[in-house]
Formats: structure tokens, C-alpha cells, sequence
């Protein structure tokens, strides 16, 4: 499996780290989303309880908008031959009410995933362009490679074997992941990170990357603005040489 991407933890003001040098995506050859059909997991019962509920409403019509917005349009230009990026759809989502334990692993999330897709015929299985979200509910902690959530990550996106790719989304119910916004917008605009590094990244380090600053949204972190009524990432551009 291939290394996971976070989105790091930043302090309260809504700042990035400026770019340790002059950022420049390089195409490494390995697959991209060219029309992600992204399916949402919200994992816990506590999704079906509000406020969590609005907030899946909220994040299903925020994917169906996103998919198919500006944001999308602006990843054409990391399009090669054979693979243009274009837009996407959601494809469907689930609220397992099954509660997960306080504290999660990477491990545990692709085990999820894994068997979502072969027991339950409502959970479509991975095709080129597929990506599964997990959201988990408050008061769950994630561990991967060595940190966790809300201490080390906000979320992150990888992939098992090079054919499941996935993203996971711990609530942000600290500071470092609210980063000033309120949980909403927090949660879309930690989406939308996510959503652009799988689509032009899917393998972490295999599709545009920077060595020195990363992925799309790595470059651009908790710089946002309002797309659609929504809290967006801003995310690189190589051809405008800025966060757009």
C-alpha cells in the first residue's frame, strides 16, 4: 500500500507554512480520477442523530455540487494524455449504524471498506474512477503511520493495493481541524482537499507531486474561499503558478 496523504494540523488561524521552494507538480506516471464517482461512508449512529444528521445532508449536496463545479474544471490541466480529468458524481452513500470504537486505525478503515463492498450490494464496487469517503462521527480518533487525528492529521486519502482508493475524514472536533470555521465548513473545505489530491494523486506520491511540498492541497492548506454557498480549499495551480 502506498503511503497516505494527510491534511495537517494547523493552529486556530486559517494559515499555511509558506512553500519551502518555488512549488511545481511533476506527472509520476501513476493513475488519476478521471471522473471520480465518489460513494460516502458515515460511519456510527451517531450520523443519524443531529446535528450530525443536517450534516449529512448537507455533505451528500455538497459532493453532488463539487463534483461537477468550477473546482472540477480547474483540475483539467492536470489531465495527460489518455486520462483527462473531468467531472464526477456522487454515487451513493450509507450510514452504517454500527458505532465505531473511540479509537480507529488505517487498518481498520480499509477492513471497512473492504467489506462494505463485498457484503452489501448497495456499496458499488471499485472501478477505475471510484473513491470511498469515510466520515467518522465525533470523539473517534484515527491512527496512521505513526500520528493521529487531531494531533498529527485532520484527514487523509490512500489506497489498498493500488485499486481501492479511499479517503478518511475524522470530525473535527478540535481546534486544529476547525481551524477558526465552523464544523460545516470545516468539513468541506477539509473535503475538498481531499477530494483534489485523490483525484490528481490517487496513488500518494505516484501521480502530481512535489517532493518538496507535496500534493495539490498541500501546497494551498486552509486557504479558502466560497464556492457554490460552500467553504472550498483553494488548491495549486501550475499553469496560474498560485493557489486558485
Amino acid at each position: 500500500m502506498a503511503a497516505a496523504s494527510p491534511i495537517q494540523i494547523v493552529p486556530l488561524r486559517i494559515e499555511a507554512a509558506a512553500p519551502s521552494a518555488a512549488p511545481n507538480l511533476t506527472y509520476r506516471g501513476g493513475p488519476l480520477l478521471t471522473e471520480a464517482q465518489v460513494f460516502v461512508f458515515y460511519w456510527g449512529d451517531a450520523w443519524q442523530q443531529e446535528p450530525q444528521a443536517g450534516l449529512v445532508q448537507r455533505l451528500n449536496s455538497f459532493f453532488d455540487y463539487v463534483l461537477a463545479s468550477p473546482l472540477l474544471d480547474q483540475l483539467a490541466e492536470y489531465g495527460v494524455q489518455g486520462k483527462a480529468i473531468g467531472h464526477g458524481a456522487r454515487v451513493g452513500s450509507i450510514v452504517l449504524t454500527t458505532a465505531p470504537p473511540a479509537s480507529v486505525s488505517d487498518g481498520d478503515i480499509q477492513r471497512l471498506i473492504e467489506q462494505e463492498i463485498s457484503s452489501d450490494p448497495a456499496v458499488p464496487q471499485p472501478l477505475g474512477s471510484s473513491l470511498y469517503f469515510v466520515f467518522l462521527p465525533p470523539g473517534v480518533t484515527v491512527g496512521m503511520g505513526g500520528g493521529s487525528s487531531c494531533t498529527s492529521f485532520c484527514g487523509y486519502h490512500s489506497d489498498v493495493n493500488n485499486q481501492i482508493f479511499y479517503a478518511v475524514m475524522p470530525f473535527p472536533d478540535c481546534a486544529g481541524c476547525a481551524g477558526g470555521l465552523a464544523v460545516a465548513d470545516a468539513l468541506t473545505a477539509t473535503t475538498s482537499h481531499e477530494l483534489c489530491e485523490a483525484i490528481t494523486d490517487p496513488i500518494p506520491g505516484q501521480g502530481w507531486y512535489d517532493d518538496a511540498n507535496g500534493e495539490i492541497g498541500d501546497i494551498c492548506a486552509w486557504k479558502t474561499k466560497q464556492l457554490g454557498g460552500y467553504t472550498v480549499q483553494l488548491e495549486w495551480s501550475n499553469r496560474a503558478g498560485l493557489c486558485v
